[in-house]
């Protein structure tokens, strides 16, 4: 079977499609075609090899040289102990080395469903799970409260959006001028465009404030969250060379030492409850995927390419 694969660290240029043997679901585990998968930033952190990631995914070159992460599809084959799927089914879920035509999943897989594409379902486990678990869990959310967020045009942003609304919350969404109705269409109640207007000059003030961007400094992030409230960073820019965007969460939190507010920045973790809760919001129309642009599974470096330079809107998906 075809599989993305990358023996060094680098650019997109060290991406190979690669020829390696079909996996054989184990008596657990059940055996995908692969219809689709998306492109986050644990990919092209991956990829490039930070420094500070490598102590543990291989100092000189990657131990695991597969990359991909979500993933939608059929599933082929189940195994003996797996009485939950059958042949045929349409599921999405969560896997390492979801760049391939086919993978073995043993726990994070989920029905697809029906109303939505290969394409949408494959563009959601990573970027909504982190949506949620950022507001819910971290952010504390609550209804009829006043939301910020900051980057709401890009993967984790735009379903944070509708996340935030589906708890029944007011929302601004701070996005560039041509992803406005993208926020729009996205539910947002208000829309901050930041090439005209800096949010953290305003006089509202939030009792939430999800960042997607970390485009501010603690000090003027401040200027607009109520006393006692969340702020939740769930991305940065690249930062550093060594440690990339935790360069970003450092300042944050030093500046924010003694502040009254609680600060939290957190990976995101795959479980069957929070899956199943996005699934109920995707069948309910309270999610809906946007997807930027599709690339074949052979063109992977360069829908990274285009991941790299940073302002996506919604999800890059890969096809199979």
């Amino acid at each position: 079977m075809k599989a993305i694969a990358h023996t060094k660290y680098g650019q997109p240029d060290v991406l190979e499609l690669v020829d390696i043997e079909k996996p054989i679901p184990q008596d657990d585990e059940v055996l995908i075609k692969v219809r689709a998968s998306s492109i986050n930033a644990a990919e092209w952190y991956g990829m490039v090899g930070l420094p500070i990631a490598r102590i543990g995914g291989g100092l000189f070159k990657p131990k695991d040289t597969r990359l991909g992460v979500d993933y939608s599809g059929i599933v082929e084959a189940v195994g003996k102990n797996r009485n939950d799927f059958k042949v045929g089914d349409e599921v999405f879920g969560a896997r390492t080395g979801a760049y391939a035509e086919y993978v073995c999943v043993k726990n994070i897989i989920i029905p697809k469903p029906k109303n939505i594409t290969f394409e949408e379902a494959a563009s959601v486990p990573t970027a909504a799970i982190t949506a949620l678990q950022g507001l819910r869990d971290f952010g504390k959310i609550q209804a009829g409260q006043k939301v910020l967020i900051n980057g709401a045009s890009g993967g984790v942003g735009h379903f944070a959006v509708q996340i935030a609304k589906a708890f029944d919350t007011e929302v601004t969404a701070v996005c560039s001028t041509k992803n406005i109705e993208i926020a729009r269409s996205s539910g947002a109640d208000h829309v901050v465009d930041y090439t005209k207007e800096n949010f953290t000059n305003n006089v509202q003030k939030y009792d939430l404030l999800l960042d997607v961007s970390g485009t501010h400094s603690w000090s003027e992030y401040k200027r607009v969250l109520k006393p006692d409230t969340h702020f939740v960073i769930v991305g940065a820019p690249k930062g550093t060379p060594v440690i990339g965007p935790l360069a970003h969460v450092i300042k944050i939190k030093v500046g924010s030492w003694r502040a009254s507010q609680k600060v939290e920045f957190f990976i995101a973790k795959f479980n069957k409850d929070d899956m199943n809760l996005l699934k109920e919001f995707l069948e309910t129309g309270k999610l809906r995927p946007f997807v930027e642009k599709t690339y074949p599974l052979s063109q992977t470096a360069e829908a990274m390419r285009l991941f790299g330079r940073g302002h996506i809107r919604g999800k890059i998906v890969l096809t199979m």
